[in-house]
């Protein structure tokens, strides 16, 4: 067990042209939901990975699998960021590298109050939920078992499955709650405040180079 942040945040990691198409739904949706809409933009995840995700039950859901869930870290620079860096996965179609994708950042407990007021289901995973193992709860005050050490490394060769647990929420998670969006490049915020500039409410758009490899 190791202690949790006083203030957890949550990232997801997306293509920069999926925003227009997030903003005008006005949610991020899971990816059973977007299977079955028109294409709105690049997908990066690996789809050997999303289908079993498909299949994958949570313990602690009534009959919710992980892939009916928007997922996210509880970190930035994951190991999902690094295989797209690199480019070099076999299973990974996605070849545009890390430049183009963004970081949205929301906090964990406003997340859980929304959800909680929705009647929406949530939990957190121990480890990678795309995985053929791995546990997940649905109480905050589980949080401690969580490798925070691990989710918190910046060299995670030793502790990969810890930083990748992830935080999942039933179908869709809605826009106002992105706090921040974490880019690449200067050429990457632009494109970003683009995207968000007739929102009444826009998320804080920054560079933030340690959020990359």
């Amino acid at each position: 067990m190791s202690t949790p942040p006083a203030n957890p945040k949550i990232y997801h990691i997306v293509h920069i042209d999926r925003l227009p198409s997030i903003i005008s739904d006005g949610f991020l949706y899971s990816d059973s939901i977007i299977q079955s809409r028109p294409s709105s933009g690049t997908t990066i995840g690996m789809s050997r990975i999303k289908q079993r995700r498909l299949t994958n039950a949570l313990s602690s859901c009534s009959g919710l699998h992980v892939g009916e869930c928007v997922p996210f870290y509880f970190c930035p620079r994951s190991v999902m960021l690094f295989l797209i860096a690199k480019g070099n996965c076999a299973d990974l179609l996605y070849t545009g590298g890390q430049e183009p994708i963004v970081h949205l950042e929301a906090d964990l407990n406003q997340s859980v109050n929304w959800a909680t007021q929705q009647s929406v289901q949530w939990a957190f995973t121990l480890s990678n939920a795309g995985a053929g193992y791995f546990e997940d709860r649905n109480d905050l005050s589980q949080l401690d078992q969580i490798d925070w050490t691990a989710v918190q490394s910046l060299n995670w060769q030793q502790c990969k499955e810890g930083k990748q647990a992830e935080f999942l929420i039933q179908n869709r998670f809605p826009w106002h709650l992105v706090e921040r969006i974490g880019v690449y490049s200067l050429t990457a915020k632009n494109a970003v405040k683009l995207a968000i500039q007739d929102l009444p409410q826009k998320p804080l758009v920054e560079i933030i180079p340690t959020w990359y490899y």
